[in-house]
């Protein structure tokens, strides 16, 4: 049931809009359905443009006279040949160096003796006892403290000698008198200072106990005698060094050869006068280019053809 209404869906989806389609082409060997295009006319030809006349040719330029020839330089002299080098003198042979004699064989070294055994050292003594510090003896109490005695009266000030009089001073006008001032109260006299009361007498340290007498200190054992060393063989006696043989006298260098004498150098030949160089043609006079021919009128422009007229279409279209 339900496949049924499934096509029958489609099937009327398919036809509803059946008159909306164009009718398509039959196959290739029948005729389209629809007429062909109309054809386009036919624009005018164009007017075909008048040729350009031809550019005359240039006039040939004149050929430049050729340079005239360099002038060949004289030959160079040939060089002199140099004088052969002298041969040195052969160099005299060496003495043979004669052979040293052979170096004598040392003593054997004696045997080093044994040291004796070290003594052995004695007991260390036990130091005495430290004596015990007597007890220390308690502090006094402190007394009370005095009071101070009263503080004597300084004497008087005595009075400074008279000031000189200074030279007498313009008179100020004068000024109105201060009231007096009242006296002041007398002062109290201060309490008497009590008299300071003597210290108590420090009590005596104990006696230090004497410490006991340090044990002596004993004897070091003596010192063992070390061996006599023994002597050393004699030192045998080197043989005597030969005499070298007497180093024969070294030959005089054989004169040097007097170099020949150089050969003057030849005069370098004159140098020949530079050949003057030919006058220089004078270049033939330019010909005059010919005179430009006459431009030809270009030809009238033939009247563009009248367009055909076109049927105005309208912006509505029918389907």
């Amino acid at each position: 049931m339900a496949a049924a209404l499934a096509a029958a869906v489609l099937a009327s989806a398919g036809t509803a809009h059946a008159q909306d389609h164009t009718t398509p082409h039959p196959p290739y060997p029948a005729k389209p359905a629809h007429p062909a295009h109309a054809k386009k006319p036919a624009y005018p030809v164009h007017a075909k443009k008048p040729d350009y006349p031809a550019k005359p040719a240039y006039p040939a330029k004149p050929a430049y006279p050729a340079p005239p020839g360099k002038p060949a330089f004289p030959a160079h002299p040939k060089k002199p040949d140099y004088p052969a080098k002298p041969a040195y003198p052969a160099k005299p042979a060496y003495p043979v160096k004669p052979a040293y004699p052979a170096k004598p064989a040392y003593p054997a070294h004696p045997k080093k003796p044994d040291y004796p055994a070290k003594p052995a050292y004695p007991a260390k003594p036990a130091y005495p006892v430290k004596p015990a510090y007597p007890a220390k003896p308690d502090y006094p109490a402190k007394p009370a403290k005095p009071a101070y005695p009263a503080k004597p009266a300084y004497p008087a000030k005595p009075a400074y000698p008279a000031k000189p009089a200074y030279p007498a001073k313009p008179a100020y006008p004068a000024k109105p008198a201060y009231p007096a001032k009242p006296a002041y109260p007398a002062k109290p006299d201060y309490p008497a200072k009590p008299a300071k009361p003597a210290y108590p007498a420090k009590p005596a340290y104990p006696a230090k106990p004497a410490y006991p007498a340090k044990p002596a200190k004993p004897d070091y054992p003596a010192k063992p005698a070390y061996p006599a060393k023994p002597a050393y063989p004699a030192k045998p006696a080197y043989p005597a060094k030969p005499a070298y043989p007497a180093k024969p006298a070294k030959p005089d260098y054989p004169a040097k050869p007097a170099y020949p004498a150089h050969p003057k150098k030849p005069d370098y030949p004159d140098k020949p006068a530079y050949p003057a160089h030919p006058k220089k043609p004078d270049y033939p006079d330019k010909p005059a280019y010919p005179a430009h021919p006459k431009k030809p009128d270009y030809p009238d422009k033939p009247a563009h053809p009248k367009k055909p007229h076109h049927e105005k279409h309208s912006k509505k279209q029918d389907w």
